[in-house]
């Protein structure tokens, strides 16, 4: 993604191993947008979680902004290969809630709100970022920092509408299933929260299938578009 930007001075190694040097970019512009927004996706839901009464996730180490305490190997790789992916989810329990079904809802809600948040500052960034870009004299200087904080932000962008347009989908045990049952009544909840046994394994089958990403990416692709006009 990064490489050959600033014009021809590739090094005999990128010349040699272009794909490697692409997916070693890719990897170094890709790596931080996406530790920070999953890491803020589950920190939004343990603190939320806390500020309701739930101490669960503090006292397991998760109400941090480490990213190595959220981290899922399988989903980040998954980011990586099929575009969307998703971290270790942060333990909650309702039973400290007032309200637990009310309590679910607004932890559930927290963390695809975070992320579009993020989007959305990821995208102002991109803008004062072009126009620093245009507005100030070309320095090699300059370019090397411009370049691949731009590259970074557009990422972020992307990352951040696909975890929560992802995680908006009502597929137990997605955060999309959780509001789901906080509004629907009582007892169909209960039927409904009954498929999380089978959750996981609906995911990959419509993630390998093609299905889901004919479903999100065209919103994904029109909420980019609309927030990088």
């Amino acid at each position: 993604m990064l490489t050959g930007i600033s014009g021809n001075n590739k090094t005999e190694t990128q010349k040699n191993n272009p794909d490697i040097m692409d997916t070693i970019s890719n990897i170094i512009i890709m790596a931080p947008p996406l530790l920070l927004a999953l890491t803020l996706h589950e920190y939004a839901h343990g603190y939320v979680a806390f500020r309701l009464g739930d101490p669960t996730a503090y006292n397991a180490g998760r109400l941090t902004l480490n990213p190595l305490s959220h981290l899922d190997p399988i989903g980040t790789i998954a980011f990586f290969i099929i575009k969307f992916g998703w971290a270790k989810p942060v333990p909650v329990n309702p039973i400290y809630f007032r309200e637990p079904r009310q309590g679910m809802l607004w932890v559930a809600l927290a963390g695809p709100v975070t992320n579009l948040v993020l989007a959305v500052i990821s995208a102002i960034l991109l803008r004062v970022t072009i126009f620093t870009g245009q507005a100030l004299p070309y320095s090699p200087m300059l370019e090397a920092v411009l370049v691949p904080f731009y590259y970074m932000l557009v990422t972020s962008v992307w990352i951040n509408l696909v975890l929560c347009i992802f995680n908006f989908l009502p597929i137990p045990p997605l955060d999309g299933s959780r509001i789901v049952a906080g509004l629907l009544p009582e007892e169909m909840a209960r039927q409904y929260a009954s498929i999380e046994r089978y959750g996981f394994i609906i995911i990959l089958i419509l993630a390998f299938s093609g299905i889901l990403g004919k479903v999100i990416f065209p919103i994904i692709r029109f909420a980019n578009n609309l927030l990088q006009v």
